[in-house]
């Protein structure tokens, strides 16, 4: 065993579920993995039910505004808050998305395709669950290719071990 090998066995661990596939469910997950990678941990992605959707290969997020009281934007020097009576109406689920992805862009976040090639190229672990996979009639081919598949059973492997668990 070489010395990285001693300090990637090491180091400490994070493992975090994802269960969202929303484009403002998207975030957390994928820059709290990119950045414990950063620091020299390791990490591992578990995408379960609508969180799967982050693995397709072509991504296609949006962001709703129904139900989401927190959603406040920044419009016209202060924070608006969309009332649910307006976020019900048709096109308001493609206003609320494109303001959001203006927003990120305005403010130079990285988009999520960006975030998971960080992840890749960092060596976070993502896997997708098989379950879900079977369930949502999807194929292998429409995720990306540098994922494992897996079911609870591997993510309980891993959790078990790790320093971090999160459920987001």
């Amino acid at each position: 065993m070489d010395k990285s090998d001693a300090a990637n066995q090491n180091a400490k661990s994070m493992s975090i579920i994802i269960t969202k596939g929303t484009l403002d469910w998207a975030y957390p997950p994928m820059i709290l993995s990119t950045t414990a990678a950063a620091m020299g941990l390791n990490v591992t992605m578990f995408f379960t039910f609508y969180g799967l959707q982050l693995l397709k290969k072509k991504l296609d997020l949006s962001i709703t505004p129904l139900g989401n009281s927190a959603m406040e934007m920044p419009m016209a020097g202060m924070h608006m808050q969309m009332p649910n009576m307006l976020a019900m109406l048709p096109g308001a689920t493609a206003g609320a998305t494109a303001m959001m992805k203006n927003m990120l862009k305005k403010k130079g976040v990285a988009s999520i395709e960006e975030l998971r090639e960080i992840a890749v190229e960092s060596d976070v672990r993502l896997i997708g669950c098989q379950m879900t996979m079977d369930l949502f009639e999807l194929k292998r081919d429409d995720l990306l290719d540098d994922i494992e598949i897996g079911g609870a059973a591997t993510y309980i492997e891993t959790a078990t071990k790790s320093d971090i668990n999160l459920f987001i």
